[in-house]
């Protein structure tokens, strides 16, 4: 799930290759053509709105901004910067996913006036508040799981139910995760995320997230313009809103060190 590398935030799932015999093959051959179908696409920059909503209702919105850069032979870089409203203003997260071993990411908050590195085993923390961790924020390495395939079914989000979906499990490699199970919702025809499932580490169901308003970007990039994740432990839930993307700006691996996490103060 590039979340924001997409993002952010996105899931994969696939047709499976002929010569996939075993659930555990067919899963990882899934994982592999969805990583494959998105390959190419450089480097983003995105406006969004972050609403927060707790178990009484109460809601609180939050303006980002992020940027997102594809690394090649490597996980995908990303910052996030909060620009309102004014108690979280120029906060900013700096996140560098890799395809083998710990991810490394930065905080920085204004009020304390310095970088905080978030350890791997914080990262199932939440983010600002949010019902996303900081191990959310990371691009999803094909890497970093093993896979099972479990059926195809109709997709259960609406946008996509005229689909048919791939229902696959994914499985932590590393033992810091919050994770214990991923179960996710593709559908056949371009891999889009629908719906995924979250496991804790008690392997009880943590939360899940929904994914709609899908663009294209580039002509081949899906992009989900929201993402609504429900956290069934806390009944909290958080909303992002895209409200713009932009492909291909020319961002450079200097822009995503750890001085860029002060430039926006």
């Amino acid at each position: 799930m590039r979340l924001f590398a997409i993002p952010f935030f996105i899931f994969l799932t696939l047709v499976a290759p002929a010569t996939a015999e075993t659930p555990e093959e067919k899963g990882l051959a899934i994982a592999l053509e969805a990583e494959k179908r998105d390959r190419g696409w450089g480097d983003s920059t995105s406006e969004l709105e972050m609403i927060l909503m707790n178990r009484h209702g109460e809601t609180s919105i939050r303006q980002m901004r992020g940027e997102s850069l594809e690394v090649e032979g490597d996980g995908d870089k990303s910052l996030m910067v909060f620009d309102n409203p004014r108690d979280v203003k120029g906060s900013a997260m700096l996140t560098w996913s890799h395809k083998n071993g710990d991810d490394d990411q930065w905080l920085y908050l204004p009020a304390l006036k310095r970088v905080k590195r978030i350890s791997s085993s914080s990262k199932s923390g939440s983010f600002m508040g949010s019902e996303f961790s900081y191990e959310d924020l990371s691009s999803r390495e094909v890497e970093k799981y093993s896979y099972r395939f479990l059926r195809e079914e109709p997709c259960p989000c609406e946008e996509l139910k005229s689909l048919t979906c791939f229902v696959s499990e994914s499985f932590p490699v590393d033992k810091s995760s919050g994770y214990t199970r991923i179960v996710s919702w593709l559908d056949t025809n371009d891999y889009r995320s629908c719906k995924v499932e979250f496991y804790d580490r008690k392997s009880s169901h943590l939360k899940t997230l929904l994914s709609s308003n899908y663009k294209r970007f580039l002509d081949k990039f899906w992009r989900p313009m929201r993402l609504d994740v429900t956290n069934h432990q806390s009944g909290k839930s958080t909303t992002l809103e895209f409200k713009e993307y932009k492909f291909k700006t020319g961002l450079k691996d200097s822009d995503f060190n750890q001085n860029a996490l002060m430039r926006f103060k």
